[in-house]
């Protein structure tokens, strides 16, 4: 079945123009491309290429993956961000090797589709790329691109506007050199039909996409309705014996940071300090060295508000034995083997100067 114009066009054009040496496409593996698929999610080609770098020689297959601690995990992901990811890519790896004798699913769009982190549009894309069967793909880049090409309003937020973007998707979609085109159109919205300024003059599918011929580019797609973001305040514990050593507690899977480690958070300054007098009496509040971080995150505003204390190094040695696996003291040497928060390794800089 020969290609539609649209398909036809855009392979001609990513002959040429297209990113066709990227990492995972060497070899075309499930697992190697599965790896670079939940990377870009969310993030930019070029932000994920040395994080797959890193991650695929310490993990070079899904076995290896699968036996490997959270912490590990979380620390080589540590950075990319969306730290759900990492934890669904954790468990994904184990899923497959207990319930698929450690080989993708990849002929069965449905198999993939019940692994944990993979939605649709990401089987799809670790489908046509390793086995370059027909799938349709709906990512960001194509949402946009769909969306302009055929003018199709509305937020695709909403479940009616989705539903259009896939069969239009489909329609696009042709039944041959699926590798090539879904690369192809993912890279014509990463790097033609982008969010603000596309580069329509050089498009090599302008002459057909409704968008441009109503004058409709800068409009679509349709943003998210915007809100205002609530502010949230919460106060951090930074807990540090005379060598350097912190006070860390390992966050909840669950929320903001999850799984990773990070100072201990309290509600207000007055529970902190009640916490110290209970837990750690010996310990002195050091006000002149308090700090703030501000972070920003898709549904709220983050104010922490940073309390630093020291303790004497006896002391310490005499508390550890109270310790848990949910709240412990690590020496900056260790944060190698495990996955640090935003906080802590944003206050690390500051400390180095402290101390």
């Amino acid at each position: 079945m020969p290609c539609n114009p649209f398909a036809s066009k855009l392979l001609n054009w990513y002959k040429s123009h297209g990113r066709q040496n990227l990492p995972w496409q060497k070899n075309r593996l499930p697992y190697n491309i599965w790896v670079s698929e939940i990377m870009l999610q969310q993030t930019q080609v070029v932000t994920v290429i040395d994080y797959y770098l890193r991650f695929i020689v310490r993990f070079p297959d899904v076995t290896s993956l699968a036996a490997a601690s959270t912490d590990e995990v979380l620390h080589l992901w540590s950075g990319l961000g969306y730290y759900t990811r990492a934890r669904n890519l954790h468990r994904c790896a184990q899923q497959v090797v207990k319930e698929h004798q450690g080989k993708f699913p990849v002929h069965s769009l449905t198999a993939m589709e019940s692994l944990p982190g993979i939605g649709p549009s990401t089987a799809a894309a670790i489908c046509a790329f390793s086995t370059g069967k027909r799938a349709v793909i709906l990512d960001g880049n194509v949402k946009r691109v769909v969306a302009r090409y055929f003018a199709i309003e509305g937020w695709y937020g909403k479940a009616e506007v989705t539903r259009k973007l896939w069969q239009a998707a489909d329609k696009l979609t042709p039944h041959q050199q699926l590798a090539e085109y879904t690369q192809a159109i993912m890279d014509l919205g990463a790097t033609l039909c982008t969010r603000s300024k596309p580069k329509c003059e050089v498009c090599p599918v302008a002459s057909g996409c409704q968008a441009k011929k109503q004058n409709l580019t800068a409009e679509l797609p349709t943003p998210r309705p915007k809100k205002i973001l609530p502010q949230q305040t919460r106060h951090a514990l930074v807990l540090l014996d005379n060598q350097g050593a912190i006070q860390l507690e390992k966050r909840p899977d669950q929320g903001i940071w999850g799984g990773l480690w990070s100072f201990p958070e309290f509600s207000s300054q007055q529970a902190l300090q009640e916490w110290i007098v209970a837990h750690q009496p010996l310990a002195k509040l050091e006000p002149s060295l308090k700090t703030t971080q501000n972070h920003l995150f898709s549904h709220y505003r983050l104010s922490l508000t940073l309390s630093i204390a020291r303790l004497a190094k006896p002391q310490l040695a005499e508390n550890r034995a109270n310790y848990t696996k949910k709240l412990n003291w690590y020496d900056q040497q260790q944060f190698g083997n495990i996955g640090l928060a935003a906080p802590v390794k944003k206050l690390l800089p500051y400390l180095a100067k402290i101390n």
